[in-house]
C-alpha cells in the first residue's frame, strides 16, 4: 500500500461522515413536523456504508469507505390524537416522523469524533512524511 493511499481511505471516511452528519441533521430539522397522513410523514434518513475492496479473494484489502445508499427507517410514524389540528385524518389523527432525537444525538457524536478521528489520521500522515524527508537532508 503506497502512503498516499492513507489520505484517500482518510478522505473516504470524512467524506462519509459528512453524508451520515446531514442525514442526522436532516433527521433532528425534522422531527417536530407532523402531517395528517402517515404516507406523507417525515420518515427518519439513514446512511448505508460499504467498505471499498481492492483485488480478488483472499488478496482483497479494504481501501475506503463508500455510501451505498440512503435508507429511511420502515418503522410506523407516531400517531397522536389531536382532533383539533388543522391537520389532523378524518380520525381526529396527526403523525409524526419516526424519528429518536436521543439516537439522533449520539449518532450526530458519533459521526463528529469519527470525522475527527480521520483528520487525525490526515495529520499524523502528514507529519511523519514530513519527518520521513527531514531525516533525507
Amino acid at each position: 500500500m503506497s502512503s498516499f493511499n492513507i489520505f484517500n481511505i482518510a478522505g473516504s471516511g470524512m467524506s462519509a461522515q459528512t453524508v451520515r452528519l446531514n442525514t442526522t441533521a436532516s433527521n433532528l430539522a425534522n422531527a417536530d413536523s407532523v402531517s395528517g397522513d402517515p404516507n406523507q410523514v417525515y420518515r427518519a434518513k439513514h446512511p448505508l456504508f460499504e467498505a471499498i475492496k481492492n483485488g480478488l479473494g483472499k488478496d482483497a484489502s479494504s481501501s475506503g469507505v463508500s455510501v451505498k445508499g440512503i435508507f429511511e427507517n420502515p418503522e410506523a410514524p407516531n400517531a397522536r390524537y389531536e382532533p383539533g389540528n388543522p391537520l389532523a385524518d378524518a380520525n381526529g389523527y396527526v403523525y409524526s416522523p419516526n424519528v429518536n432525537t436521543v439516537e439522533e444525538m449520539t449518532d450526530m457524536i458519533s459521526a463528529s469524533r469519527s470525522y475527527q478521528n480521520n483528520v487525525e489520521v490526515m495529520n499524523t500522515a502528514k507529519e511523519m512524511m514530513l519527518a520521513t524527508l527531514r531525516l533525507g537532508s
